[in-house]
């Protein structure tokens, strides 16, 4: 019997499902990618004209505008570089985050899984107040009240620490870069706690009343579902935080004792910032003194915009919710 050679019937044909767009729809998008070209026409003009104005001194310091730590652009053998700037500004953010990131969250969770309901939205408000307080009424209250009630602690700690700790050790102490960091952290801290606050609260409460349903604690049930859904969220709060940090000028300015120096003693009066640098030094600067602050500024406008993409990446891989998908 020869073998059969029916063609199987065709099944019905598929559907092409198209989406029509609202005149809305369009318009909406249409402005939402005007604004996202708009601001990265911005970055990348900012980044031009910094390059650009700093070209003169990048040509007259070379590679060694990375390395070398004194300042004096204008003088007769221009000697100028970024190093104590770019420490200072790395010691201050990182004293700042130290601070930051452990009261954030804290305070975030106690907001949301603590609080009686009666004072939850108060402390809400107040959270996004002091965010949009102006960073030069901080300034002015550290410097004023926090870092004269922190001298004595200070004093201790070089006293008693110093000897062991050489980090710790300081002839004067007051107008360091810790300090700096310490009023900087009272800035970053509520811009943190806004976000983070608000990530965790679109935590599904039907996943957290399982957790406590199956006889978790309430902290448990805090680390095993509302700390892995908001990952991305404190991630991300965190490092807007640090952007901020990065970026101070006012606190840094009116606290530190202007130096170009490496102070690896924290605790030790001195030190610079790349944006009180900038500042304390626009008014008196002559040609190469301007080029060599437009330098600085694009080394910082660089450092910012790294650390700021590597976030980015954290934030995309550690995404709220993402800990806790089925």
């Amino acid at each position: 019997m020869a073998p059969s050679t029916a063609v199987p019937e065709a099944g019905p044909e598929r559907r092409k499902i198209e989406t029509r767009l609202t005149r809305g729809d369009r318009l909406y998008r249409s402005l939402a990618t005007a604004a996202a070209a708009v601001t990265l026409a911005l970055i990348v003009l900012i980044g031009v004209f910094l390059l650009i104005r700093a070209m003169p001194a990048l040509r007259e310091a070379g590679w060694s505008f990375i390395t070398v730590k004194e300042w004096r652009p204008d003088g007769q053998q221009p000697r100028f570089g970024v190093s104590a700037m770019l420490f200072g500004t790395f010691v201050t953010a990182l004293v700042a985050m130290a601070v930051t990131f452990p009261v954030s969250v804290a305070t975030a969770i106690f907001i949301n899984e603590y609080a009686p309901r009666r004072i939850k939205q108060t402390l809400t408000s107040l959270i996004d107040l002091m965010a949009a307080i102006p960073s030069l009424i901080f300034a002015i209250w550290g410097l004023f009240f926090l870092i004269p009630l922190l001298l004595p602690i200070e004093q201790w700690a070089v006293d008693e620490l110093g000897g062991s700790l050489p980090f710790m050790r300081a002839a004067a102490i007051g107008a360091s870069l810790f300090n700096a960091g310490l009023v900087i952290s009272l800035m970053t801290i509520p811009i943190a706690t806004s976000i983070i606050r608000e990530v965790l609260s679109q935590t599904p409460r039907h996943e957290c009343e399982g957790a406590l349903a199956l006889g978790a604690t309430r902290w448990g049930m805090i680390r095993t579902v509302v700390l892995p859904f908001g990952r991305g969220g404190i991630v991300g709060g965190s490092m807007l935080g640090l952007g901020r940090a990065l970026g101070e000028t006012l606190a840094a300015t009116l606290i530190l004792s202007v130096t170009f120096e490496i102070k690896p003693r924290v605790l030790e009066n001195g030190g610079i910032t790349v944006a009180s640098a900038i500042a304390v030094q626009f008014k008196d600067a002559q040609t190469m003194g301007l080029s060599a602050l437009m330098a600085a500024g694009l080394a910082l406008f660089a450092v910012t915009f790294v650390i700021n993409m590597l976030a980015a990446l954290v934030v995309s891989r550690s995404r709220s919710g993402a800990g806790v998908e089925a």
